[in-house]
Order: structure tokens, then sequence, then C-alpha cells
């Protein structure tokens, strides 16, 4: 197992902000990244898909990527403000209602929860069809031991934000749910933790279904893989992962900053 570096006081750290304006903008700026690698990792699957983000000022409201636009060409400027009776309080465009009826619950039921990401990523999608957690393969996966769940009842595209209350009841305290035959869902602290849990996540899902089709893996010890846990799968690992992709993405794509 490789060691994680212990960080040293020049290290990045999660940012403090001293004004409002300033928080929202950085998270907003964060979220139009993460909907960018979204695109550049081919999690985008038609008009299915979306991140959102409490505003700072608002709690119950959110940000969120508009219904039926490409998670390649999102900015900044393009992103749209959901109160918590699902309207458009800022933006022109609509919102997709499958994504405020899941992550509207989500958000109410994890006042801890500044983010969450969803999308019919192939790899992820394939593994929900089996309706089973992960197994501790690989080091990376061992960031969601006995952190993920299985929300099992599909019943088609979700509208009702009843049946988001049941996703978010199913997720519980954990950073993550499998949503049978429909895909991943994972939450965090920060745009950011949220973000690369689901990239490390469908990953994650890859490498297993690689595996299985080639023979039996040997999963990981559990004493060891709460060791992995501890070391890979901590909020402030979360955000430290997505920082040298959030660096490449606005270098090559500085106008979702716009």
């Amino acid at each position: 197992m490789s060691e994680i570096p212990i960080q040293k006081p020049n290290s990045p750290q999660i940012p403090t902000f001293t004004s409002i304006p300033e928080e929202r903008l950085h998270r907003q700026q964060r979220l139009a990244a993460a909907l960018r690698l979204f695109s550049r990792f081919g999690f985008d699957e038609g008009v299915a898909g979306h991140i959102t983000a409490r505003d700072p000022e608002n709690p119950e409201h959110f940000w969120v990527n508009p219904f039926g636009m490409h998670f390649g060409l999102i900015r900044v400027s393009d992103l749209i403000l959901v109160n918590q009776q699902g309207d458009v309080i800022y933006g022109n465009r609509p919102v997709n209602r499958a994504a405020f009826a899941i992550h509207s619950q989500v958000h109410a039921a994890r006042p801890d929860v500044v983010a969450a990401a969803h999308a019919h990523s192939i790899h992820g999608k394939s593994w929900s069809s089996l309706g089973r957690l992960l197994d501790p393969l690989t080091q990376d996966a061992c960031s969601f031991y006995e952190d993920h769940s299985i929300f099992m009842d599909y019943t088609g595209v979700v509208l009702d934000s009843a049946e988001g209350k049941r996703i978010a009841d199913t997720l519980g305290k954990n950073k993550a749910v499998i949503l049978k035959n429909h895909g991943l869902l994972t939450v965090g602290k920060t745009i950011d933790e949220a973000a690369w849990w689901f990239i490390t996540m469908e990953r994650s899902c890859q490498a297993q279904l690689l595996a299985e089709a080639a023979g039996i893996p040997s999963p990981i010890k559990p004493e060891y893989a709460k060791i992995a846990y501890s070391q890979v799968g901590s909020p402030e690992m979360g955000w430290f992962s997505f920082q040298s992709l959030y660096e490449i993405i606005v270098r090559r794509e500085p106008d979702l900053l716009e």
C-alpha cells in the first residue's frame, strides 16, 4: 500500500472566506469546474446528471446545472439557483425535476452536506444493476468501505420528492449511495469532495467489474480496509484529491469561470 504524504503547514488547505459573495463565487467556480470534468470523463448521458451546491447565504437554496445544457459547455454564469419549492430564483433556464426531487431531499436530510453529485456514468450504472456494495478490492475503493449504501427500489425517473426522501434516508450518514439500475450519488462537505468521490467511485466500479470479469478478486482484509479508509476516505483527502483536477480543467478551459 502506498503511503499518504503528511500535509505540511504550507500544503493546500480547505479555504475559508471573509464574505458571502466570495464564498458563493468560489462554490460556483468549483461547481462549473466539476461539471466540465464530468464531461471530460464521459459522465454525460444526454440530459441526465446533476451536481448541486448549497448557497452560503441561503442554505435551503442550491446552485445546479440547468436542465438540458451539456456539462462541457457550462460556465459560472449558466448556473441556476433553486429554492426549496423547486422554483428557479436566479438564472433563465429550467431546473431538472429529478435533480430537485433528489437533491432537495438530500440537502434537507444532511445539513453537513454542501454538495451532491449524480450522473449516469457507464461503469456506475453497470455496477448498480448488480445490487451490491463495492468490495474493498483496491486502496481507492477503501474510500467507501462501510461508508456507502444501496437504494434497491427502482421505479423510474425520480420526479417525486417522496422518493427523493427515501433515497436520502438510504444514504443516511454515508458519503455515497448506489441507486440500483440507475447509477451513483455522492455527497461532500465541499463541492471538491463530492465530485472526487463520484470520480473515484465510478473508477472503483470499473475496477471491480474488470477484476470479476478476469477471475475471482481477492479483497483487502477488513482490518486493513479500515486503515486504508482512514487514510484515503476523509473529507480532507476527498477535497485535496480534487485540487489537481481543478487546476488542469481551469487551465485548459478558462471560459468556465465566466
